[in-house]
């Protein structure tokens, strides 16, 4: 476990940012490790030089990604976008089959279910998902936090209402991977973007299935989806994966060679680490806001904040150098673990004035 003067002398040596940057929820900042790898891929690129080292890169972040969900990596799916990973699943689903969602959530983890056409998508609002799990619901579709407002999902209620039901689950980790615990194995299907908390490039995604596969057909395969890719470049692929890598899309080896050492690095600093700092940064916001006479929507335990009413104020903030984001009429602000105090006063005076 790193110390707090471990966990600070990490994070000073891999981030300065130019601005007070409260904007995890939209992007991560990159390390100094992801830009430096990423220089180093691009060089590759341009020198002519062997790109063998690009393809490892993909191997150990699949791995990493795989400690963090607490799965086996056989299991893991690297491609390039929650949608796409969505995709897959409501391909698997019958003509008719009910999906339960929650409102208005992120549209990635929606929209293919309804571009079927031909399932019976439901929405309920958060609170009422688990509760709202019946006889007939084939798949439980989430968010674990809600990008516009930082809710968490009470996933064990949720996973034990489909399980009493029959029902399958999948759930969106992207805006909780990387500060909060994840444990992947509970669900059939988990998934999560990693340019979030997980500081990586734009370009990647996790897609985690059962040892099974759960009835998925890998719809979206390519040569990388062979059990011997580089025999799989001609025709139809002739062997698919073994494992969950008959899922994966084609890799933006860039992107991958950032963020292995993305990931390397929050698993050096810890989730439990960056948990504690993320939240302890968030509540100090929430309680300076009640100062101020503002009431944030509720969600304990979150590193996404968002203030009713306030979200027109964006561009103003911006124009001060404080990153933030409007959503849903919300002023929403996103703790992470390059954020200090003074980021949080910082807002927090600008908001008073």
């Amino acid at each position: 476990m790193e110390t707090t003067e471990t966990f600070e002398s990490l994070v000073r040596a891999e981030f300065a940012p130019k601005s007070t940057y409260l904007n995890t929820a939209s992007n991560g900042l990159l390390p100094a490790r992801t830009v430096a790898a990423l220089h180093e891929a691009a060089l590759l690129r341009a020198e002519g030089r062997p790109l063998t080292s690009l393809y490892e890169d993909v191997e150990a972040c699949r791995a990493g990604y795989a400690r963090l969900a607490g799965v086996p990596a056989t299991r893991v799916a690297a491609g390039a976008s929650v949608a796409a990973h969505s995709g897959v699943i409501a391909a698997s689903l019958p003509a008719g089959a009910e999906v339960l969602t929650a409102e208005d959530d992120f549209t990635s983890v929606l929209n293919p279910f309804h571009i079927r056409g031909d399932l019976k998508v439901r929405a309920v609002p958060l609170e009422r998902v688990a509760e709202s799990v019946r006889p007939d619901t084939a798949l439980v579709a989430i968010s674990a936090a809600q990008s516009a407002d930082g809710r968490i999902a009470d996933l064990p209620a949720l996973r034990e209402a489909a399980r009493a039901h029959g029902a399958r689950t999948y759930v969106d980790f992207s805006q909780t991977a990387g500060w909060l615990p994840m444990d992947a194995d509970a669900y059939d299907f988990t998934a999560s973007v990693s340019f979030k908390w997980l500081l990586g490039p734009h370009g990647a995604a996790f897609l985690v299935v059962p040892e099974d596969f759960g009835g998925l057909t890998p719809v979206l395969a390519g040569w990388v989806a062979g059990e011997e890719p580089w025999d799989s470049c001609y025709g139809p692929v002739a062997e698919l994966a073994h494992s969950a890598r008959r899922f994966d899309l084609t890799h933006a080896l860039f992107t991958f060679a950032g963020l292995r050492r993305s990931l390397d690095l929050v698993e050096e600093l810890g989730v439990a680490a960056v948990h504690a700092h993320d939240v302890g940064l968030a509540d100090r916001f929430r309680a300076g806001l009640a100062a101020l006479g503002h009431e944030p929507v509720p969600a304990p335990g979150s590193a996404i904040v968002s203030v009713p009413g306030l979200g027109a104020r964006q561009p103003e903030l911006s124009r001060a150098g404080i990153e933030v984001s409007h959503r849903a009429g919300n002023l929403r602000a996103s703790f992470h673990l390059f954020n200090t105090p003074a980021d949080v006063d910082h807002l927090l005076d600008a908001l008073a004035d």
